[in-house]
């Protein structure tokens, strides 16, 4: 089965949380809102900062923002940040591994095409596309859910 990691799925959640409120915030902020544990977003919150997809900001009201508008950042960059470069077999062009049977393998250079064709469907799909349907991911409303009526006699 090919799947992207927990991590990989908990971090676009954690982006999609960034993208919907547009100010800076806190890991701990991020944490309580999507339901991640702040161990966990701190750690996404590095592999994301390094790849350029938030920008951190020091002080009493830091936090993070992201590093490039929701239309610009790609499923595939999410993907790259937190796991590394997509690479279906060991033989992809973009693999950091290197496989046994390489020099007698009947299908050497043929996966290419196929992670190629994976990872140019994953480019298609931005941050924005993911944040426009945010009940799929079971996040909570940006705006509070409780309202009163204040009745005036």
């Amino acid at each position: 089965m090919f799947k992207v990691n927990k991590l990989t799925d908990y971090a676009t959640v954690v982006l999609i949380e960034i993208a919907r409120s547009n100010v800076v915030r806190s890991s701990q902020h991020l944490s309580e809102r999507t339901g991640i544990p702040l161990p966990t977003v701190a750690k996404l919150m590095k592999s994301l900062a390094k790849g350029g997809l938030v920008v951190s900001q020091r002080g009493a009201g830091g936090g993070y923002v992201l590093g490039r508008t929701p239309g610009a950042i790609s499923v595939a960059d999410v993907i790259h940040a937190v796991e590394g470069p997509i690479a279906l077999t060991a033989c992809a062009d973009t693999s950091d591994e290197h496989c046994g049977i390489e020099a007698v393998c009947p299908v050497q250079g043929k996966w290419n095409k196929v992670n190629t064709a994976v990872r140019a469907a994953l480019e298609e799909v931005t941050l924005a596309d993911m944040a426009e349907d945010v009940a799929a991911f079971g996040l909570r409303p940006a705006v509070p859910v409780f309202t009163f009526d204040a009745k005036v006699d």
